[in-house]
């Protein structure tokens, strides 16, 4: 997903490291580094000689407020490799070349980059980039597979648009959102680790005809937001989406789906392995009983009469497939009565937890990136959030899953 840009957890407060060295992909890292400031980070970057070849100190400096380091010697600090190391919350090699990746895998240290990498006890991150062939080589890939036995993480290459004349192929480097996300899952606690979360989004659509249908203005925001924080918590995350335009959460295995027909037989194939169920997706409740085969003629002085059916009640359908012990998580969207027709919900439904908002609220609801919402639970007294950014209310949500998973 694309990155807020304001400091948020798992960020905020925390001393990242950028190691960027000599590709073309190195522009890239310009932007890396200042999303991770934004996001509140303590961005230290570390560039190799040949990184500086493609981009230059004062574009780091400019962006993250502080000094970039290059030097393995530098007069008046002979251990600057061993305090950033130790300083260091996360350590990121962002473009990873082959040459870089292969000195790591050696344990070399004949540079800062190289000797921070053997010192520091902070998890790493590896983002390779290269041309495909090189990627492709033998060598490279066990390389890589050496860095994954001594426990770093590898992000990417993803498959695209290589150097000029060179086509397209795997060994791109993975784009700063991305980097930023594979980031947070080694920042954050693995709280959801082995746990598997099946989360539902955006709207669907119901046909008139093959032109014309009944939707809602969900975006999508909320459930994504979801299934981008279980993913960091550690989650295994299977996301339901409805059409939407946003970009897909890193690490989600995502499902994509129309109708709620469509999303009731994939909420009930996935519920059995389910942990966690949070329904997120603003469903259609109608739909054409008959819907038109072709597109329907617009005619002077006629308009159709749509019979309406009603669609399935996911959450009610599927209760049956609701493995024992899973927590199930429920939306309700009102415009008046909301907390009253929220309880017969929670009750009727049987839900561990239900999110409420008033559509009428401004700054929640549809198409904002802000939810004002209330958490609704047996035994339990209503927990009234303020109006948050979206991501913010996400992990909010995630907390009381935890609690409720014990």
């Amino acid at each position: 997903m694309d990155a807020p840009r304001r400091p948020r957890r798992p960020y905020a407060g925390r001393r990242v490291l950028l190691g960027v060295t000599g590709g073309i992909a190195a522009f890239k890292a310009i932007q890396l580094a200042r999303d991770l400031t934004l996001a509140g980070a303590e961005t230290e970057v570390v560039l190799t000689a040949g990184a500086q070849d493609f981009v230059r100190p004062l574009s780091f400096e400019a962006l993250t407020g502080r000094a970039v380091h290059s030097s393995l010697y530098t007069p008046g600090e002979p251990l600057s490799h061993i305090r950033l190391a130790r300083e260091a919350d996360a350590v990121i090699v962002a473009p990873a070349t082959a040459n870089v990746i292969a000195r790591a895998a050696a344990g070399m240290a004949d540079d800062l980059l190289t000797a921070i990498l053997l010192a520091t006890e902070a998890p790493v991150l590896v983002c390779p980039a290269m041309n495909d062939r090189m990627y492709a080589h033998a060598q490279t890939r066990a390389n890589l597979e050496r860095l994954e036995d001594l426990g770093y993480h590898i992000a990417g290459p993803g498959v695209g648009p290589l150097a000029w004349g060179e086509g397209e192929g795997p060994g791109r480097l993975l784009d700063p959102p991305e980097i930023l996300e594979h980031t947070a899952r080694l920042l954050e606690a693995p709280s959801l680790s082995g746990r598997r979360v099946v989360v539902t989004a955006g709207p669907t659509r119901e046909a008139i005809d093959p032109v014309r249908y009944i939707g809602n203005r969900s975006s999508g925001r909320m459930g994504y937001a979801l299934a981008a924080s279980a993913w960091r918590r550690g989650a295994e995350v299977v996301l339901i989406s409805g059409p939407s335009r946003l970009p897909f959460p890193t690490g989600a295995q995502l499902q994509q789906v129309e109708t709620a027909e469509q999303m009731c037989i994939a909420v009930r194939d996935a519920l059995p392995a389910a942990d966690v169920l949070i329904m997120a997706a603003a469903v259609a409740d109608y739909r054409p009983s008959q819907p038109a085969g072709s597109k329907m003629k617009k005619q002077p002085g006629w308009a159709p009469a749509l019979q309406l059916e009603s669609t399935p009640d996911i959450l009610d359908v599927t209760r049956d497939a609701r493995r024992p012990g899973g927590v199930v998580v429920g939306f309700a969207l009102e415009t008046d009565n909301a907390l009253a027709n929220a309880r017969r919900k929670l009750a009727g439904k049987q839900l561990d937890l239900l999110i409420v908002n008033d559509a009428t609220e401004p700054g929640a609801g549809f198409e904002v990136a802000t939810n004002r919402v209330t958490l609704l639970a047996p035994d339990r007294e209503d927990e009234t959030l303020p109006l948050l950014f979206k991501d913010e209310v996400a992990e909010h949500i995630l907390d009381r899953v935890e609690l409720l998973l014990g």
